[in-house]
């Protein structure tokens, strides 16, 4: 795939059959290129969510996409990607002496160098080793916290992302974090915040990497700590009010093959570990909702005299008639990824998981009940491009 810039996108939002088309962004570090493949996908078939919501590396390229106008959105995710991956020393991409379609082994090798380097280094723009190991750093100050350094993701976040469009409102945007005190989990979202850089970098402070983000007097660190997925927040906090269609892309697969030894058993680890259940999560909630739509059927045919009936008020705000189509695109990760792949910001694997998102989002789309209304009795259409897909 060419990464160079192309020309803009058109801005014309296509007309689909919902009240709400929501973009679901879950975290994994350097997988999340894989999220910019999705979305330039879903532009170029005019599909612009009207609702943004992420965690990680999901807040960020959702911030980037609320932050930009339709038309330089996938520009400006290309842009971040280009930066975060462009240190040279580990820029596999255009070496004529190496054939990485032979042999996984010498893919594999070259992967662990780069995580390594970015170990070792930091990423551009995004996060920079500390000169010191933080039990060398005096104590009470976030250089004790961390291992790096995230100052610089704030000037990238400032340069590719305008914030006052993301609280104008013209895309709502939430992005997930836990307040470290109590460890409860916390959403800064438009509709109740002034979004600001730190509240993007909250979302992406994965501890003991990354310290501690203060907002407003309290610290944050990466929401994925307590759940990886932000399709509970938005189901919640969008109670009965709208027919949604929501994307869900997930950059960790709960399901895969038992390990065979010590480097797969990590990475089997962490997969399970940030996965978010997105499958477990879409059968609960379509099982509570055919109670909802039932019981929304059931109160329609209740005799008038009994519609201000104080008991049926607790039933009337959990009754609900909506439908959703929720789409699961997950990132399926190739042999030669190890369990340092959401570190491992190699230039090359940036465009494969680009690459990937974007033919799996085409894929997703050839389906017409994907954008359609459905007619299931539950109201809600599930699509999982590894099960119902057209490979």
């Amino acid at each position: 795939m060419n990464f160079q810039l192309q020309s803009p996108l058109a801005a014309a939002k296509r007309q689909l059959p919902f009240e709400c088309v929501t973009l679901l962004l879950q975290g994994g570090g350097a997988l999340g290129a894989y999220q910019g493949g999705v979305y330039e996908a879903l532009a170029e078939s005019n599909i612009h969510p009207d609702w943004i919501a992420g965690i990680s590396i999901g807040a960020i390229n959702g911030a980037i996409i609320a932050g930009n106008p339709p038309h330089s959105r996938v520009d400006r995710l290309r842009e971040f990607w280009t930066q975060v991956t462009s240190s040279a020393a580990w820029d596999w991409s255009n070496n004529p002496f190496v054939d990485f379609s032979k042999s996984d082994v010498t893919r594999n090798l070259l992967n662990q160098i780069s995580a390594n380097l970015a170990a070792s280094f930091g990423s551009a723009g995004f996060f920079s080793a500390r000169p010191l190991m933080p039990w060398l750093q005096p104590g009470g100050t976030l250089e004790a916290t961390s291992f790096y350094d995230t100052k610089s993701l704030r000037g990238t976040l400032e340069r590719l992302v305008d914030f006052d469009r993301i609280n104008a409102g013209m895309t709502r945007f939430s992005a997930g974090a836990v307040n470290v005190r109590t460890g409860n989990f916390a959403y800064f979202d438009s509709t109740t915040h002034t979004i600001k850089p730190e509240h993007v970098m909250a979302s992406g402070a994965l501890p003991p990497g990354f310290p501690a983000v203060e907002i407003e007097g309290e610290e944050y660190w990466d929401g994925g700590l307590v759940s990886n997925t932000p399709l509970q927040w938005v189901i919640e906090s969008n109670p009965r009010r709208q027919d949604t269609l929501a994307f869900q892309v997930d950059l960790w697969s709960a399901r895969g093959q038992p390990p065979r030894n010590m480097a797969e058993v990590a990475t089997r680890q962490k997969e399970i570990q940030f996965s978010s259940r997105t499958r477990a999560s879409t059968d609960q909630f379509k099982n509570v909702h055919r109670v909802q739509r039932a019981l929304a059927a059931l109160l329609r045919r209740l005799p008038a005299d009994l519609a201000d009936d104080a008991d049926l008020e607790l039933l009337k705000s959990v009754a609900s008639d909506k439908v959703y189509n929720i789409v699961q695109l997950i990132y399926r990760a190739q042999n030669y990824e190890g369990p340092s792949k959401d570190y491992e910001f190699s230039r090359l694997s940036m465009q494969d998981h680009w690459r990937a998102g974007y033919h799996d989002a085409l894929r997703t789309l050839r389906n017409p009940e994907v954008v359609r209304r459905p007619a299931t009795l539950d109201g809600v259409f599930t699509f999982d491009l590894e099960r119902d897909g057209l490979e």
